[in-house]
């Protein structure tokens, strides 16, 4: 009898051990943060909805966080905080899914389709811009008409953040580099861009011209990043519609290509291209007005929606 007891005992505590096991891995969540413009909280979405606070965490999603290996170190906090962080209210203004970058990479005409419409060949290697760190916004946010503006454009975009430092970087080594994945849209002002010295980044940079978002998705829960399908929308009409497995240059090679040229930091940020159907490539040219209301989705990532606002309104949403 006291065989059998102690058969069942130690049975009993390696199904214990088997379960806490299965329980840490089974944590995953995405990130994303809110609250009032310049005073934004992080927190995470399980995949049954729940929505966290995990501000007592002790860190943004910033720099230091990716830097530290913050999102496996979040995962472990959670399996003994989660129940002690408040929820974050459906109601809740949704900022940009990491706190202000370094710098924010653009990649030009990766998609042959888009390249074709704007009249260019495509390119041999990728075409590099940056989007000031200042033009980052929330998913939901309204897009600013700037003064003098004239041809306000739209780009669905997938955005790369970088996970830890990255300089002269292989492409078979760049995936242990990213943190994560989310959508962008690259907004554009096309006379800014295209006109007078024509120089991309200033028609890429005004305030707003980056909603980032709603959520960063851990790279570990993106298995098929090159084959995502992504898609805009102007006032119901679909205006864009492709899947990542288009992209000329793909992810990898991006982060390694960017690398060549520049550190890439923690919580940087590479959107990777937009494929045709941009108001600038339609016949006639078609551009936003005050009023418009944009819907950009991307399969995993969630979706975004912006309103067309004059530039009075810029800091009033």
């Amino acid at each position: 009898m006291r065989k059998l007891l102690f058969i069942v005992a130690v049975l009993s505590f390696f199904i214990t051990i088997s379960a806490k096991g299965q329980n840490n891995t089974a944590i995953t969540f995405k990130l994303f943060r809110f609250g009032p413009k310049g005073k934004e909280k992080p927190a995470v979405e399980y995949p049954d909805g729940r929505r966290l606070d995990v501000s007592s965490f002790g860190a943004d999603y910033n720099e230091a966080f990716f830097s530290s290996g913050g999102i496996a170190k979040l995962q472990q906090w959670l399996e003994s905080n989660e129940t002690k962080c408040p929820k974050v209210k459906s109601s809740q203004r949704t900022g940009s899914c990491v706190a202000r970058p370094s710098k924010i990479v653009g990649i030009g005409l990766n998609y042959r389709d888009h390249a074709k419409e704007s009249g260019l060949n495509a390119p041999a290697e990728p075409v590099i811009f940056l989007k000031a760190s200042t033009s980052l916004s929330g998913p939901n946010d309204g897009i600013p008409v700037p003064e003098h503006s004239t041809k306000l454009d739209w780009e669905v975009e997938l955005a790369i953040v970088i996970g830890k430092r990255a300089l002269n970087i292989s492409e078979v080594d760049a995936p242990t580099y990213i943190a994560g994945y989310c959508i962008a849209n690259d907004v554009s002002e096309r006379s800014f861009q295209l006109e007078g010295t024509g120089q991309w980044t200033k028609g890429k940079s005004f305030d707003g011209f980056c909603p980032l978002g709603p959520y960063l998705v851990p790279a570990n829960q993106v298995n098929n990043v090159q084959d995502l399908s992504l898609t805009l929308s102007v006032n119901g009409a679909t205006k864009q519609s492709s899947n990542t497995s288009e992209m000329i240059f793909k992810v990898n090679y991006l982060v390694s290509y960017v690398s060549r040229f520049m550190t890439l930091l923690p919580g940087d940020v590479i959107v990777t291209g937009t494929p045709a159907g941009v108001g600038h490539g339609s016949k006639p040219p078609v551009y936003l007005k005050v009023g418009d209301e944009l819907n950009l989705t991307i399969d995993k990532l969630g979706s975004q929606r912006q309103k067309v606002i004059p530039f009075a309104e810029m800091n009033s949403d």
